[in-house]
């Protein structure tokens, strides 16, 4: 996408600091159009006294005013016209905000954002005003739905919202719970626009060359002010329908070659393995029906591959994916949202206004694999000691290079995964000057963001023990998978219940759907400010905030899940469909078509058209986390020109908070030490209580020691509060993967000490050089340690196994998260700004923005740990931290033609550390997206949109270990064409 056009609406400018010049950055009415500008960039005035100002260069011009008249660091972006935002969602509008990243999520979509390495748990938004939450689900790689603090942006049509500012730096008047910085997101307002009438729609059509289909998205505001009366209403609306592919490559995980026992061994080799009597077992057979196949040279090539941590543990170097598969991703989206504002503005001293704002995005994802699933199993399930080696072949790290086997089974399985995100805010804001020295502001909102998992169905048909199964990573970054028959003949696989040995011949899964995460907030605040002299004012205020996080999730009734026997009759054919055309649009091997169960004609087939669901009588679960927040704050700002021989102003305060947590939930395990519970019996209702205050100074300096060149000084504490979801004092297992987690309340807030600096030179019009410095000295940090336990020794039923094959002997990754020590960040932005008005002829109408960030970070990690005691450690980036940023941007304007085109790169990042055992840390690969989009006014009121997103065909790749950095998973989403037409009034 490309860069957004920057403006807003003022009748009154304000007063520019020291050395500004008036006109240049003079504030922009926005929708506003003049025939020409002038050749310095500058807006032309028009009669009277209000200045107007068209096009992307003065709009970006005006942003340069917002900025160098704040005190705090400060970035905004402004819709380019009312009721248009430039970005699919407003995530991707963000990215070209120095030191702000971007974080897609499925498709490819922008999700959420880090600012200056500082991912989204560390990043509060605003909406008008008022703190909110917006969670959204995913697929599990991108960490399926947040744990409710976080806010995920695709929930918001951008066309909403009129504006957003990311504040990097705090202060006293701001509230706290941001490291990385706070997001206002403003909607429009009926008195911003200078016509009592205005009504704007906007039509487009999205292709992409994946789904190939053609989808529209709409938009319509309309805003009435009511002559001299000072009230104005202004309604927005906004739809879009999206069909999403996606196609690819996963792994799940990389997993060394003795975690579950190893490889069938070769005929006559010692030991035998699998022992000789399990599972059918025999000098000649891996397990019943099974020969043993492995090649001596091959099995001995796995067996001497051994960790320098664990010398007498064969196999322990090897490394192969657990769950090999291609995937097809097919992803209908519906997003809906709108805003209602009613506002009166009597006079320059009154403002009230009551905003309505309402969001609902609906998603039915679709996801398919193949996959070879024997890699994933133990014994138990039958599964990697019956597999042979014929061949294989490592690098010097590890990774697996090249293989040959037999005896895998292979699945063929089906997801579909419906969930609703919605959001919904009522605010009241005022405010009302007394005196000239007196002022009074206030604010009264609710919200709400609920994520309702409607439906997480998962199907599956199995081939068991195939021959000439092959892995090959020798021809590019996702290797080439060969199953060994053909995954097209749904008469090739089965679907039955297990047999007595534990072989799994299809099935299904609910996996606990359907779910629910619900957040709602309460904000009520009174801020005073009081003129003690044309220096001075003292401002003070105080806040209560409430956030009441519940979360609940139902299961089917045990008879519900039992796998059944197709019907007399009934054939594999005839509910199953073909997946087609993930080999021509993916390569690297992948079939063309493979078949898949129907989930319609499954349901259909098997009465499962209403499943009958149970709460925690059965197993469900229900948590709630509850905060109470008081604060208040005192601070001063002060300008005191240029009295000294520099300007100087700033701001100097401090803010107390109080917090008061009560957190309850259903415990599955052991409660931590603290957590009141009637018994540590499975399925028992616990309390935990916490509280904390804290005292949060805060400081920014802006000194202007010549014309037209800021710098900024600003220091401050600061804290971020845990995720609600990891509040709970809750736990559970996954008795198939193997993993568990037992959830933290007493977790402590993560606190920092941060420094910035940064200078700023607007050496021409519209133009501006800066660099910033800034530091962060994170004082504690929350990290999910990893322990191995058997399950056994868990304190949990062995009922919870049931119908998983899983033995209660196995070890299970139980993870709890825990305050640990942090470490320093610190990191340098630069950013220009430069229209080329200083050239010749049409040359003058160019202009580029670029901006470049590089943060580091030492953050101390756990990387195992038994019975929470670390037992190894290590030092690494903070989560979510790219090194390297960059954003770039030219653009062409004239009266009526507009293009531009944006670069945005992004460096590779830590998703998730530790990873799985053998493995340090879960990555992200660098990614460079390219957009660009173009814009014609065929007459003042009708406009022509052309935008392109993706040019470059850029494919996200995750992978798994520092060193090895093998493919977790890698997709292709294609490129995305957008044709639209904008009509004005």
């Amino acid at each position: 996408m490309t860069a957004p056009a920057i403006a807003q609406t003022a009748t009154t400018p304000p007063a520019p600091p020291a050395g500004a010049v008036e006109q240049a950055n003079a504030p922009v009415p926005v929708g506003q159009t003049t025939s020409s500008s002038n050749d310095t960039g500058v807006p032309e005035s028009v009669e009277g006294d209000d200045i107007i100002v068209t096009g992307f260069r003065a709009s970006l011009a005006s942003a340069l005013n917002q900025k160098r008249l704040e005190t705090a660091a400060i970035d905004s972006i402004v819709a380019e016209d009312i009721g248009k935002f430039p970005d699919s969602n407003l995530a991707e509008s963000m990215q070209r905000i120095p030191g702000v990243a971007l974080a897609r999520g499925d498709g490819g979509e922008g999700r959420n954002i880090s600012v200056r390495g500082l991912g989204a748990g560390f990043t509060r938004v605003r909406i008008n005003g008022m703190e909110g939450t917006a969670q959204t689900g995913s697929s599990d790689i991108y960490g399926a739905g947040n744990n409710g603090r976080s806010f995920d942006f695709n929930v918001f049509p951008t066309e909403i919202f009129s504006s957003l500012s990311v504040r990097k730096t705090p202060s006293a008047d701001v509230e706290e719970g941001s490291l990385g910085a706070t997001v206002d997101l403003t909607a429009p307002k009926p008195m911003d626009n200078r016509e009592d009438f205005v009504l704007s729609a906007t039509g487009r059509g999205i292709y992409n060359e994946l789904s190939k289909k053609v989808d529209p998205r709409a938009s319509l505001l309309v805003s009435k002010k009511f002559g001299d009366s000072g009230f104005g209403i202004l309604g927005s609306v906004a739809y879009q329908k999206r069909n999403i592919r996606e196609v690819g490559y996963s792994a799940v995980d990389i997993l060394s070659a003795n975690t579950n026992g190893g490889f069938c061994s070769p005929v006559g080799y010692t030991p035998v393995n699998p022992a000789i009597g399990a599972k059918g077992s025999t000098a000649a057979l891996c397990s019943t029906g099974n020969p043993r196949t492995s090649t001596t040279a091959a099995y001995n090539t796995i067996q001497n591959l051994r960790r320098a941590d664990l010398p007498n543990t064969a196999g322990s170097g090897a490394f192969l994916p657990r769950l090999p598969r291609y995937l097809n991703s097919e992803q209908d989206q519906e997003r809906i949202g709108g805003t209602v504002t009613l506002q009166f503005r009597p006079d320059a001293d009154t403002d009230i206004s009551l905003d309505l704002l309402y969001s609902r995005f609906d998603v039915t994802r679709r996801d398919n694999y193949i996959a070879g699933v024997s890699f994933a199993r133990s014994i138990a399930n039958n599964g990697q000691p019956m597999t042979s080696v014929r061949d294989i072949a490592f690098d010097d790290k590890g990774s697996l290079v090249n293989g040959t086997f037999d005896g895998v089974d292979v699945r063929s399985e089906g997801l579909v995964d419906h969930f609703v995100s919605s959001f919904k805010q009522a605010n009241l804001n005022w405010k009302h000057r007394f005196t000239d020295a007196l002022e009074i502001s206030g604010l009264v909102g609710l919200n709400q963001s609920v994520w309702d998992g409607r439906k997480r169905l998962q199907t599956f048909m199995d081939v068991i023990d195939s021959d000439n199964f092959t892995i090959d990573n020798r021809n590019g970054s996702t290797p080439a998978i060969g199953f060994g028959f053909d995954v097209s003949d749904p008469n090739a696989f089965s679907y039955a219940p297990s047999l007595s040995d534990g072989t799994v011949l299809g099935g299904f899964s609910f996996q606990g759907k359907p779910s629910r995460n619900d957040t709602k907030n309460m904000t009520g605040e009174v801020n005073v400010g009081w003129k003690v002299g044309e220096d001075l004012t003292i401002k003070a205020g105080g806040q209560y905030r409430e956030s009441d996080f519940l979360s609940t999730f139902l299961r089917p009734y045990s008879a519900d899940t039992v796998v059944r026997a197709l019907p007399a009759g009934t054939t594999l054919a005839s509910i199953t469909r073909q997946i087609t055309g993930v080999g021509d649009l993916w390569g690297s091997g992948a079939p063309n078509s493979w078949a898949a169960i129907d989930p319609d004609k499954w349901a259909d087939t098997f009465g499962f058209n209403s499943v009958r669901y149970c709460g925690i009588e059965c197993g469900g679960g229900r948590s709630r986390v509850k905060e109470e927040i008081k604060s208040a704050y005192v601070m001063g700002t002060f300008d005191l020109g240029d009295r000294f021989g520099v300007g100087i102003r700033g701001d100097v305060g401090v803010r107390y908070i109080k917090t008061d947590m009560r957190a309850s939930g259903i415990i599955a395990v052991a409660p931590p030490a603290g957590v009141t519970s009637p018994t540590n019996l499975v399925g028992q209702y616990a309390v935990a209580n916490n509280a904390y205050d804290d005292w949060l100074p805060s400081t920014n300096f802006v000194i202007e020691p010549m014309q037209n060149l800021i710098v900024r000084l600003s220091a401050a504490k600061v804290l971020a509060r845990p995720e609600l979801g990891l509040l709970t004092p809750t736990s559970g297992v996954n008795p198939v993967t193997r993993v568990g987690n037992v959830n933290n309340p007493f977790l402590d807030p993560i606190r920092a000490d941060t420094f910035d600096a940064a200078i700023e030179w607007y050496f021409r019009p519209g133009s501006l050089l800066s660099a910033a410095y800034f530091r962060k000295n994170i004082k504690s940090f929350i990290q999910s340690v990893n322990s191995q336990i058997p399950f056994n020794q868990l304190g949990l039923p062995d009922a919870l196994l049931e119908n998983s094959n899983t033995l209660p002997t196995e070890l299970f990754t139980v993870s709890q998260p825990f305050n640990t020590p942090g470490g320093p960040l610190e990191g340098v932005e630069i950013n220009a700004q430069v229209p080329f008005t200083f050239l010749p002829g049409f040359l003058k109408n160019f202009g580029m923005l670029a901006n470049y960030t590089r943060v580091t970070s030492q953050i101390r990690y756990i990387l195992a740990s038994v019975g929470g005691v670390p037992t190894v450690t290590t030092t690494a980036d903070l989560v979510g931290l790219s090194k390297n940023t960059a954003s770039g941007t030219i653009y062409y304007e004239d009266d009526r033609f507009s293009i531009r085109s944006t670069a945005n790169y992004r460096d590779r990042f830590i998703r998730g550390i530790p990873a799985s055992p053998g493995s340090d840390l879960q990555g992200n690969a660098p990614t460079l997206y390219v957009d660009a989009s173009a814009s014609y006014n065929i007459t003042d009121q009708i406009k022509l949109i052309v935008e392109a997103q993706n040019l470059t065909d850029e494919q996200n790749r995750l992978y798994i270990d520092s060193v090895r950095q093998d493919t977790l998973f890698e997709t292709r989403i294609g490129r995305t064409v957008t044709v639209g037409v904008n009509f004005r009034l």
